[in-house]
C-alpha cells in the first residue's frame, strides 16, 4: 500500500439489493465506505431483474382487467396493447428508481468507484472501469451476484434464444415462446407472455414445476397455467437448443420430438460471480457451487471479509440480500447479529401470485412436527366475490402439539402482499390463536388468514363442520 492509496473501513464489491444496503447501514454506523460497481448502481434486481419484470406484469395485469371489463359491467371496446411503448415505461420506471437510488448513496456520504473490482490482498482492491484505482479497506463485503447460467446445449444468442436480460430488452412480441426450465424466473415470464397472448411451451426436467415450493402450490399453478392456455411438460430432457430459419426448435433426448417456437427463453438457474474477482489472493472458503462459505453472521473463512446474497449460493432472492447485508454491515462496525433463515418470505410473480414462507406441510412433518394445514378458499371471501379475484386459496401451517405457525403458504390475487402478514408470525414463533383472536379487517383478502387459522384449530368459522380438521 502506497501513501496515496485511498483508504476505507469498509469496501463493498457491488451494489445491488444486498450491497447498496450494507453500505448505507455501514454508514450510518460512521463508518467510512466505498461502493464498488462495475455495471450500473441497483445491480441485476433493479435493471435487469425484479422491477422491470415486475413492471411489465403489471402492464399486462392491467390489460388482462380491461379485457374482462365486461364482468364488471363495463363496455370497452377495440382493447389492444402496444409492447414497445410497454418496454419504454419499463426502462423509464428502471431509470427513475436509480435516479432515487444514487441520491440515497450519495445522502450517506457513501464513495462510489465505478469499475470492476478485483482483490489483490484481502485489504487492497484493484478498480478498473472509469475509476482506476487501488484502495485499502479495514473489512470487505463480497455482493458480487450471479448471472444467468449459460450451458452449452442452449446457446443464447439474444435474438431468438434469450436468457432472463436479453428477453427484457425485446420490443417486439414473438408470436410462440419456448420456455427451458419451470422455475421461478421460467414461470413468471410464462404466465406474463400468456396473458399478452403468447404461445407458450414449458419444458421442465423434474416432476414438477416450481420445485421449491409446496407440492399444493406446484398443482395449483399448473392447473392455472394451462386454464390460461400454456403447454407443461415435465420430466423432459432438452437435447439442444437452436436457431432456425423460422425461430427455434428444442429437441428432446428421448423419442427425438422436436418442439418449435419463434423464440426461447432459456431459464435453467443462475451462476455466482465469484471468479475473476481475486477471491483466490483472499483465501477465502468457496463451496462445491462456487459460492463463497459464510456463516450466519455472514462472515467468511477469512476474518474481516463479509459475504451477501447470490454469490453464497444459498438464497436467490433479493430481499434475502438485503437482510444479509444489513447483518453484514452490522457485524463488520461490530454490533452483532445473525440472519434467521426460517422465516424466509418468498413471492412468484405469476397470474394469480403465489407466496410462500416457513415450513410447507410436507417439510414440517419431515422434521418431526405433529403438522397439520388449514386451507381456506378466496371463493369463500366476500371481497374476493366482490372484486372478482375468487381463484386461490391461503393455508397455514401448524404444530399441532404447541400450536405454533411454522409456514403459510397463498395462492390469489395479492399474495406478495398478503405474505407480510405471515411472516411476522412465523418469524416471531406467533400461534394459532394470535391469528384467530387477532380482529381483521371485513371485508378484506388478508381475512382468510383467520379463517384458514381456525380451520387449522379445527373449528371453522365461516365453512361447514365437515370441513373440521383433526
Amino acid at each position: 500500500m502506497t501513501e496515496q492509496t485511498q483508504k476505507f473501513d469498509i469496501a463493498v464489491l457491488g451494489s445491488g439489493p444486498g450491497g447498496y444496503p450494507a453500505a448505507i447501514k455501514a454508514a450510518q454506523h460512521g463508518a467510512k465506505v466505498a461502493l464498488i460497481e462495475a455495471k450500473e448502481l441497483g445491480g441485476t434486481c433493479l435493471n435487469r431483474g425484479c422491477i422491470p419484470s415486475k413492471t411489465l406484469i403489471a402492464n399486462a395485469e392491467v390489460y388482462d382487467t380491461i379485457k374482462n371489463a365486461e364482468k364488471y359491467g363495463i363496455t370497452v371496446q377495440g382493447v389492444d396493447f402496444d409492447y414497445a411503448q410497454m418496454v419504454e415505461r419499463k426502462d423509464q420506471v428502471v431509470t427513475q428508481i436509480r435516479k432515487g437510488l444514487t441520491s440515497l448513496i450519495a445522502a450517506n456520504g457513501i464513495h462510489v468507484f465505478e469499475g470492476f473490482g478485483k482483490f489483490m490482498t484481502s485489504n487492497e482492491i484493484k478498480i478498473t472501469g472509469k475509476h482506476n484505482t487501488v484502495i485499502y479497506a479495514d473489512k470487505a463485503i463480497i455482493a458480487t451476484g450471479s448471472e444467468p447460467r449459460l450451458l452449452p446445449a442452449f446457446p443464447v444468442d439474444g435474438k431468438v434464444i434469450h436468457d432472463s436480460t436479453s428477453l427484457l430488452n425485446l420490443r417486439t412480441l414473438p408470436k410462440s415462446l419456448i420456455v427451458i426450465g419451470g422455475g421461478v424466473i421460467g414461470c413468471e415470464f410464462a404466465s406474463l407472455y400468456a396473458t399478452l397472448g403468447v404461445e407458450v411451451t414449458i419444458l421442465e426436467l423434474l416432476p414438477r414445476i416450481i420445485p421449491t415450493e409446496a407440492q399444493v402450490l406446484s398443482d395449483v399453478l399448473s392447473k392455472s397455467l394451462k386454464r390460461r392456455g400454456v403447454a407443461i411438460h415435465t420430466e423432459v430432457v432438452v437435447k439442444g437448443l437452436k436457431a432456425v430459419k423460422n425461430g427455434v426448435e428444442a429437441e428432446l433426448s428421448e423419442g427425438g420430438t422436436v418442439f418449435k417456437a419463434e423464440a426461447a427463453l432459456v431459464s435453467v438457474g443462475r451462476q455466482v460471480n465469484s471468479s475473476n474477482i481475486g477471491i483466490e489472493n483472499t483465501g477465502v472458503e468457496l463451496n462445491d457451487k462456487g459460492g463463497i462459505v459464510v456463516d450466519d453472521r455472514m462472515q467468511t473463512s477469512v476474518d474481516g471479509i463479509y459475504a451477501i446474497g447470490d454469490v453464497t449460493a444459498r438464497w436467490w432472492l433479493a430481499h434475502v440480500a438485503t437482510h444479509q447485508g444489513i447483518v453484514a454491515a452490522e457485524n463488520a462496525t461490530g454490533h452483532p447479529a445473525r440472519v434467521n433463515y426460517d422465516a424466509v418470505p418468498s413471492v412468484i410473480f405469476t397470474h394469480p401470485e403465489i407466496a410462500s414462507v416457513g415450513l410447507s406441510l410436507e417439510e414440517a412433518q419431515k422434521r418431526g412436527f405433529q403438522a397439520t394445514a388449514g386451507a381456506f378458499p378466496f371463493q369463500a371471501l366476500g371481497k374476493s366475490q366482490a372484486a372478482l379475484h375468487t381463484e386461490g386459496f391461503a393455508q397455514v401451517i401448524i404444530d399441532k402439539k404447541t400450536g405454533q405457525v411454522l409456514g403459510a403458504q397463498v395462492f390469489g390475487h395479492e399474495a406478495s402482499t398478503m405474505i407480510g402478514e405471515m411472516a411476522v408470525a412465523v418469524a416471531n414463533e406467533l400461534t394459532v390463536e394470535c391469528l384467530t383472536e387477532t380482529m381483521h379487517a371485513h371485508p378484506t383478502i388478508a381475512e382468510a388468514w383467520m379463517e384458514a387459522a381456525f380451520l387449522a384449530s379445527g373449528w371453522p368459522l365461516h365453512l361447514p363442520p365437515s370441513k373440521r380438521k383433526g
